[in-house]
């Protein structure tokens, strides 16, 4: 059965963001990830990390200024000097929490112009040299259209393309099975083709975002393929609750039971 690992910014909002490392630790889970670590400085983090022994799973680079409609920087070449120091504050943070993986976030752009092509490789090496000095892997992550428009790294085979022709050793693709579903569809054979390259995966129902219980996908069959596959990472629960996150884990309690018995 997969290892899950919380995700504190989707899930226990009903709490404040440091109290839902505690939180999370009651309702079982070992490992967290984290979006937007950056509201609390990074000793903090690390001590509600080791206060409910949790393995911090991924965090993700800071993604300039979401309120003002940013989603990332790494394909703008206009703001290449904020994307470094982005990637020397995950430095930071890196060292104090132990996490050992960031998702790069690709930022609004046209994946056809040239431009952030270039800025968007630039990025990635920049980023892949500096943390990989630590021994930090940085995630390329495709978001679907729907939820996010106009974002550049919008597709797994432009991902795929991407880390294969950039080939960086800690250079790898977070594979989001709410997005893939969304993008292309095609989840178990993708999957099959792709873990070689795969370091992380997170999981929401489609097309609701919700607890991954059911919908368009059969979630104890994917976690059975998993298994199958040899995979070993974590799997981050990047979900929306339906009302209580408490009250919506019942699908985590019978993936418990069935890994213990």
């Amino acid at each position: 059965m997969p290892r899950f690992a919380a995700n504190l910014n989707w899930m226990f909002q009903e709490w404040p963001l440091l109290d839902r490392f505690e939180a999370a630790a009651q309702a079982g889970f070992n490992a967290v990830e984290i979006l937007f670590p950056y509201e609390h400085p990074p000793d903090v983090i690390a001590e509600r990390l080791r206060r409910n022994n949790l393995t911090p799973a991924l965090f993700n680079m800071a993604s300039g200024n979401t309120a003002a409609g940013d989603r990332g920087l790494a394909a703008l070449p206009e703001r290449f000097a904020e994307l470094q120091q982005a990637v020397m504050t995950a430095r930071t943070y890196a060292r104090e929490t132990g996490v050992r993986r960031f998702h790069l976030v690709a930022g609004k752009a046209d994946r056809n112009d040239p431009r952030a092509v270039a800025a968007f490789k630039k990025s990635v090496a920049f980023a892949a040299e500096i943390l990989g000095a630590d021994g930090i892997e940085v995630m390329l992550e495709p978001i679907n259209p729907r939820d996010i428009p106009g974002l550049f790294l919008n597709d797994f085979d432009l991902a795929e393309q991407l880390i294969q022709e950039l080939k960086l050793p800690n250079v790898w693709l977070q594979f989001d099975i709410y997005h893939r579903q969304i993008i292309h569809g095609d989840v178990t054979k993708a999957l099959e083709r792709l873990m070689p390259m795969t370091r992380h995966i997170q999981i929401a129902s489609v097309p609701s975002r919700n607890e991954p219980d059911g919908e368009e996908l059969n979630f104890p069959f994917l976690f059975g393929e998993l298994d199958r596959l040899g995979y070993d990472g974590f799997v981050g629960c990047e979900y929306r609750p339906r009302g209580k996150t408490m009250d919506g884990l019942g699908w985590f309690e019978t993936c418990r039971k069935r890994s213990a018995s």
